[in-house]
């Protein structure tokens, strides 16, 4: 295949607002499900090569890290949180990067922010006050984060609650169980409630892909979650044993390629848990450009979910800016 050194642009805040119609809530079609196989080996060998088809190299590089910064939803999820961090956390999202860096990659007035901020509910309001104006949306987890056990009707009312506070976004859990023991049905129902309790804040449904025991599943539980009216499936919480991987990424992928070639509507796809470096980055955009096309390179429809990346990311366009490698130190995350 013919190398592609074409450059994405990095978004800006103003150009990454959602051009399409929200999903709508479907009806569960059991009889798709039925028919869904997954060729495991097919599946890593297609994951194993995609990065080595594309080389992305110097300038061309370094505008994809620019793009991928626009795709972070910077995350902070730590038992030891604290609103000085959140604070600190969100003026990071503001200015991801170095003024300096910025200028001499010409891109100064590009007002590059991340995609979003991920707390937990506790934090929403702090955050929203520190994001005040910025354009930049808070996404909070919920419903039992991350196990996703507490009592049904706690995990609705926290999910009301976060977007009282004012989040936009709410990434919340399934019940493993549910695709554990093909019950789709209420698989189906459980989002299609926190679907209702979102209201207009967009829900992300974290599928714990670690957990669910087969691609298979996987992709059945994709489906299930979109047909369900998920805007966004993610793979993980991030504190699983394992999180994204390129293997269920694209599972999970053709699983929204699919069901947008089935039913004309988009849907979002959010990697979380182990992306931690530049390289990791350019893997998963590679991944998306291969798999579901340029517009699936904004942040109205793919994200990150990263805690330590954008460090990473800033350390890598440092280099290419200077030709050295600085400290990570020097790349403080808040």
């Amino acid at each position: 295949m013919k190398q592609d050194h074409s450059r994405p642009k990095a978004v800006s805040p103003a150009e990454a607002d959602s051009t399409f119609e929200r999903l709508p809530v479907g009806p569960l079609d059991l009889s798709w499900l039925r028919h869904v196989q997954v060729n495991r080996s097919a599946v890593e060998r297609r994951a194993a090569t995609l990065f080595a088809r594309r080389a992305v190299k110097k300038d061309a590089q370094a505008g994809w890290l620019l793009r991928a910064v626009s795709l972070i939803d910077l995350t902070t999820l730590a038992g030891d949180d604290t609103v000085g961090r959140v604070r600190r956390l969100c003026a990071k999202a503001r200015s991801p990067i170095r003024p300096d860096l910025l200028e001499a990659l010409g891109v100064s007035e590009l007002g590059l922010t991340t995609g979003a901020v991920c707390v937990y509910h506790r934090y929403v309001e702090t955050a929203v006050e520190a994001l005040a104006g910025s354009g930049i949306p808070v996404a909070a987890v919920s419903t039992g984060f991350p196990a996703g056990l507490s009592p049904f009707k706690q995990r609705l009312e926290e999910i009301e609650a976060s977007v009282a506070d004012g989040a936009e976004e709410i990434d919340i859990v399934i019940t493993r169980e549910h695709a554990l023991t093909q019950n789709w049905q209420a698989l189906y129902d459980e989002v299609k409630a926190f679907r209702e309790a979102c209201g207009d804040a967009h829900l992300k449904a974290i599928l714990a892909t670690g957990e669910l025991g087969t691609l298979r599943n996987v992709y059945r539980a994709s489906l299930v979650c979109m047909m369900a009216g998920s805007d966004f499936i993610k793979t993980s919480t991030g504190k699983e044993k394992e999180n994204a991987t390129l293997p269920v990424s694209l599972t999970m992928v053709r699983a929204i390629r699919e069901f947008h070639e089935r039913t004309g509507h988009f849907v979002g796809y959010k990697p979380a848990g182990g992306i931690s470096t530049a390289k990791d980055s350019l893997a998963y955009l590679v991944l998306m450009k291969e798999e579901l096309g340029d517009r699936w390179l904004r942040p109205d429809l793919f994200r990150f979910g990263a805690s330590s990346l954008l460090g990473d990311i800033e350390r890598q366009l440092e280099h290419h800016v200077t030709g050295r490698y600085s400290a990570s130190f020097r790349h403080p995350m808040a």
